[in-house]
């Protein structure tokens, strides 16, 4: 019952921060890709953070940000700690730049002339996005959404400082984990070192189709 529960806590912290990660991941991806301004380097430095920094280190400057005294609570009102949208924000943050440096790559590789050519025949600029850029780029955006998505569904140490392990609420598959080595429960470890491996391993196989590469064991 408990892996259960940390499966399905799972699916939908995991869905949350994928929805977090795409609506603030592509409008930064374009801004990288196109921008040619100081505050496009500051973001690009900014990104690399949650990548380099200790998950714990990241943990605490969230509870920073949304503890009690921020402007998270005391402005809008939100108090996300200790919640399982709390637990999708420290993965959406730690995702994020994989899917944000990623799509930047690919639509930077875009061939400009190809958008001003679709500018020339009346095109919109939301236009020329959605109907020559992203169609170039998006494997590119759907390989940095693969990445980004399973390094939020395996984060443990900025979601467990921000979340804590609440059984049905906030523990995930990596919390459960955790806890299941510490009380010596091998069967469930070992299932849920399964379950994580297997997605691992979906995503790999996704990377590989779409880079056209095709299954591994098809080759």
């Amino acid at each position: 019952m408990a892996f259960t529960g940390a499966v399905l806590v799972s699916l939908k912290v995991t869905l949350m921060a994928a929805c977090l990660i795409l609506v603030a991941g592509l409008p930064l991806a374009v801004y990288l890709a196109r921008a040619q301004t100081r505050l496009k380097y500051f973001l690009q430095i900014s990104l690399l953070f949650p990548m380099l920094l200790p998950p714990t280190v990241v943990g605490y400057l969230l509870l920073i940000m949304l503890g009690n005294g921020s402007p998270v609570v005391e402005v809008l009102g939100l108090r996300l700690l200790f919640t399982p949208y709390g637990a999708a924000l420290a993965g959406a943050v730690s995702g994020l730049p994989l899917m944000v440096l990623t799509a930047a790559s690919a639509i930077g590789s875009v061939d400009r002339r190809l958008e001003d050519v679709a500018r020339t025949l009346g095109a919109s600029e939301l236009q020329v996005f959605w109907d020559v850029t992203l169609p170039l780029s998006g494997k590119g955006i759907a390989a940095g959404m693969l990445l980004a998505v399973a390094r939020a569904t395996g984060e443990f140490g900025a979601t467990l400082m921000v979340s804590g392990s609440i059984p049905g609420r906030t523990r995930t598959l990596s919390i459960a984990l955790y806890e299941a080595i510490q009380l010596g429960d091998q069967t469930t470890a070992f299932g849920i070192v399964l379950v994580l491996t297997g997605l691992i391993v979906i995503v790999v196989a996704l990377l590989r189709i779409l880079e056209g590469q095709g299954l591994p064991w098809k080759a």
